[in-house]
């Protein structure tokens, strides 16, 4: 049994082996202490706790409609203005093929967000919706952020709630966690300060899990927030899942900086990539899930977040505009469950519910 030479972490490898929960001050010192090793065994036993060597997957297809954006975050390298010579925006005919064609190709899902577009009211999006159900009437449909939701309610003239029901209706299967960067007062001033709030993300995702649609929950981490902001965004979390019950998984995002208007940030270390995934195992006591998003975090250190607490991997992806990727945007499924076994793990093909699918 390895166990911590740092006497401050020995309280909580007594909690975290009595299944008691962690708070601020705990979770702050494991991003900081340099015994990996310890932090990785903690976050790996909390993980088997949950999920043996089960390791999950999902073939999947990401869509990224608009980059087009009413706002101008200075973490994204993403978002184009509407004059700017690469604006793009895909017609409802365009992702309908594309979600007919990741459905002939095997996928489940098509995990869909794009860019806030000034002119895009509800309709459009029902009409995306009702256009994949009848070209992929098999596929789950993941889509749009919080933010996007709030911002089609204001444009529509009408609440969250009325909007959810209407893309419900039209074929809206659950919501991915986007948008919440970093749920802090100075980090929204400072990096996106037109952009929705704390308080409003929550909203949307509480009247979400109200009406019974799962949901995401992300954290950018890795720019101009401090450790102990990634905390307290953490424990929000926490707290709304202790209420709803809602969320599904959590996705540390790792920040890339290239493209954007903080590109002379360094990003994220790799070990405060592992640092990250491993204390969001151990604080969210609450979630079934952590994923380590591959697109953002490499194959390679994905493998060792694996063992880090992180028990998915997200999917095959395809195409990922919004970042571009250093191991590209699609990986095989053989692939994914190479680089599974590789740790000694089994590979789970799993639904957007985390409903085993297929055989292994």
């Amino acid at each position: 049994m390895i166990e911590p030479s740092d006497p401050g972490l020995a309280g909580i490898w007594h909690k975290v082996h009595a299944g008691q929960r962690l708070d601020q001050a705990d979770a702050e010192l494991l991003l900081a202490t340099d015994e990996l090793h310890v932090l990785g065994r903690l976050a790996d036993l909390v993980r088997r706790r949950r999920h043996g060597g089960r390791t999950y997957y999902i073939i999947n297809r990401h869509i990224n409609y608009t980059n087009r954006c009413v706002l101008a975050c200075l973490f994204c390298g993403f978002r184009r203005s509407p004059g700017d010579h690469d604006a793009m925006e895909l017609s409802v005919e365009d992702v309908a093929a594309v979600a007919a064609s990741a459905e002939q190709a095997g996928a489940c899902e098509v995990h869909m967000t794009g860019g806030l577009h000034p002119r895009w009211k509800l309709g459009h999006y029902v009409r995306i919706l009702q256009a994949i159900r009848r070209s992929a009437p098999g596929v789950h449909i993941k889509a749009f952020t919080a933010v996007e939701i709030a911002h089609i309610a204001r444009l529509s003239r009408l609440t969250v709630r009325a909007v959810l029901e209407r893309l419900v209706e039209a074929g809206l299967g659950s919501l991915p966690g986007g948008g919440a960067e970093i749920f802090d007062d100075r980090v929204h001033a400072r990096a996106f300060r037109h952009k929705m709030g704390a308080e409003d993300w929550f909203a949307v995702h509480r009247t979400a899990h109200e009406m019974g649609l799962r949901s995401n929950a992300t954290m950018l981490y890795g720019h101009v927030e401090t450790p102990a902001e990634r905390v307290r965004h953490m424990l929000r979390l926490r707290e709304l899942q202790d209420q709803t019950g809602g969320f599904q998984a959590f996705v540390p995002l790792s920040f890339i900086p290239g493209g954007s208007p903080l590109s002379h940030l360094d990003g994220p270390t790799g070990l405060d990539d592992l640092r990250t995934v491993a204390v969001s195992r151990l604080l969210l006591d609450n979630f079934d899930h952590i994923k380590t998003f591959w697109i953002m975090h490499t194959l390679k250190l994905s493998q060792l977040a694996l063992n880090f607490g992180a028990d998915d991997m997200d999917g095959t992806v395809v195409r990922y505009d919004i970042v571009k990727a250093a191991d590209g945007a699609e990986v095989s499924v053989e692939r994914l469950r190479q680089t599974i076994r590789e740790c000694g793990l089994e590979p789970v093909e799993r639904d957007s519910f985390y409903r085993p699918r297929g055989a292994e």
